[in-house]
């Protein structure tokens, strides 16, 4: 039986100021049991009400997720936190009060009444509150906490603007609240914070230097771990191939101009996504992030410029790594799992 085609609301809002009509009318739509797409500060998400086994499930049926990999819920405010997770150690409460509203996601007990379908069947649940005003706007006016991946089909480039998310999944959704572009572009770090050594499950916006700021030392790593999502499968890959280059910057550019060259030689018709001071050296359509080793740059433009690579005719995208520090380990993290062991190191 073919799943029903719906009607997807696209809901356009201020990112700063927006407007109380189109959230009430989305907050309703979660109240009811619908799939609402909403931005934050990372990546736009599909948002379910966390208590709703019914629209739970309608996520991962929606996206083609596997029904293993476990939600995020998101919070309005810390105190909500306290309704979703069964008890905060103190140093959940120190990491919130330095990192929160913003993009770290705590993996802590989960509390009876949230869906167990969120955390993938474990006693887990991963919590976050995001630092967007249409977000918090959102589930202030639900009053229910959101369970939400990215809103995109599994396996695709998370999605940083309205338009990624119709791409996918128009008529898969109810409604779309679009406040334009995300200001990061790549997913939360998720902090498991369940046994007596707190592990960094997966990178992300808040680097694992800030955390030994407040926890006095790095978190001990646990990638691939269950618990996280965006960690066991395959994710943020266009539907032609990604070759990563890494390595330092006068290599990588020697190297992934041999391998542009190569792929050219094979008729694949290649294009780059890699620094502006290199772009000009490859001969073949590039878009740009910006100078060297700048991760952050990289993060906010990644997703969009792999869509928007893969819509551009090319049939191969060579990407120029940056250094595996701070930010640069998230983007790092993501790229690799675009590649999907088309890496080359140098």
């Amino acid at each position: 039986m073919e799943a029903k085609i719906l009607e997807t609301l696209h809901l356009e809002v201020d990112p700063r100021n927006p407007s109380p009509g189109a959230i009430a009318k989305a907050a309703g739509l979660l109240r009811s049991g619908a799939l609402v797409a909403f931005p934050t500060e990372t990546v736009y998400g599909l948002g379910a009400n966390a208590r709703d086994d019914g629209a739970v499930r309608r996520i991962f049926a929606a996206k083609g997720r596997p029904a293993d990999n476990p939600l995020i819920v998101h919070v309005a405010d810390p105190a909500e936190a306290e309704r979703v997770a069964a008890g905060l150690p103190e140093v959940a409460r120190l990491l919130m009060a330095r990192f929160w509203p913003g993009p770290l996601t705590l993996v802590l007990p989960r509390r009876e009444g949230i869906s167990a379908l969120v955390s993938a069947g474990l006693p887990t649940v991963a919590v976050r509150m995001p630092d967007h005003a249409a977000a918090l706007a959102l589930m202030r006016a639900a009053g229910v906490p959101v369970a939400a991946p990215s809103a995109n089909l599994s396996g695709r480039p998370s999605p940083t603007s309205g338009a990624h998310v119709l791409a996918d999944l128009a008529g898969r959704i109810e409604a779309v609240l679009d406040a334009g572009t995300c200001g990061q572009g790549i997913e939360s770090t998720v902090l498991d914070l369940t046994a007596d050594t707190p592990h960094l499950l997966r990178p992300g916006g808040v680097t694992a230097e800030d955390l030994a700021r407040v926890l006095g030392r790095e978190p001990a790593c646990a990638s691939g771990s269950a618990k996280s999502p965006g960690t066991r499968y395959r994710h943020y890959a266009p539907a032609i191939p990604v070759y990563l280059v890494e390595g330092d910057e006068e290599r990588v550019r020697e190297a992934a101009r041999d391998l542009v060259r190569e792929l050219a030689a094979r008729g694949l018709s290649p294009a780059v996504l890699g620094t502006a001071e290199n772009a000009a050296c490859y001969g073949v359509p590039a878009v740009t992030y910006g100078a060297w080793n700048d991760a952050a740059a990289l993060g906010r433009r990644l997703y969009a410029a792999l869509r928007d690579l893969e819509q551009s005719g090319a049939g191969a995208i060579v990407v120029e790594g940056v250094a595996e520090t701070g930010l640069g380990r998230a983007v790092m993290d993501r790229l690799r799992r675009a590649a999907g062991g088309r890496v080359i190191r140098v």
